[in-house]
């Protein structure tokens, strides 16, 4: 599976992630898009595992993450991304139907890049897909790939 895109959507529920590939789409960047449905499998793909060991080198340009997902959360995914020095330069943004204090909280203390709750109306969720998807995979300037000790 060599495999890197440029977004990396973490969603578990089928109906939100076809709304924002939809939204991607618009940008033409629905062709760049890796969609994953549990945090243990954004996992594995970032840190280059199971199913992945195979994959392309490189990091996606950002990360969109559901909080409340099956297996491991959106919270332990964003810990464990902003923990690891070869990941934590990704810009992550939580795209979230929880409104609850706390989470916004721990969102930003592991280190989120935005925290964007999903509107219930379906043209403001497709635009605010469409603005977060364009900004940090189209204008963001990613940081330089790490150079390998010794080079």
């Amino acid at each position: 599976m060599n495999l890197l895109k440029r977004i990396l959507l973490v969603e578990d529920s089928p109906g939100d992630a076809e709304l924002a590939l939809h939204a991607l789409a618009e940008h033409n960047l629905d062709q760049e898009v890796l969609h994953l449905h549990d945090g243990a499998q954004a996992l594995d793909y970032l840190f280059r595992r199971g199913e992945f060991s195979d994959r392309a080198e490189g990091n996606p340009a950002v990360v969109l993450l559901d909080l409340k997902m099956p297996k491991v959360d959106g919270l332990e995914v964003l810990r464990q991304i902003k923990g690891e020095p070869g990941l934590s330069t990704i810009p992550v943004v939580v795209l979230t139907s929880s409104r609850e204090k706390r989470d916004l909280e721990a969102a930003y203390r592991l280190g989120v890049n935005a925290y964007v709750v999903k509107p219930m109306n379906f043209e403001n969720f497709m635009g605010a897909v469409k603005q977060v998807g364009a900004f940090w995979a189209i204008v963001n300037e990613p940081p330089p790939a790490s150079t390998p000790r010794g080079a």
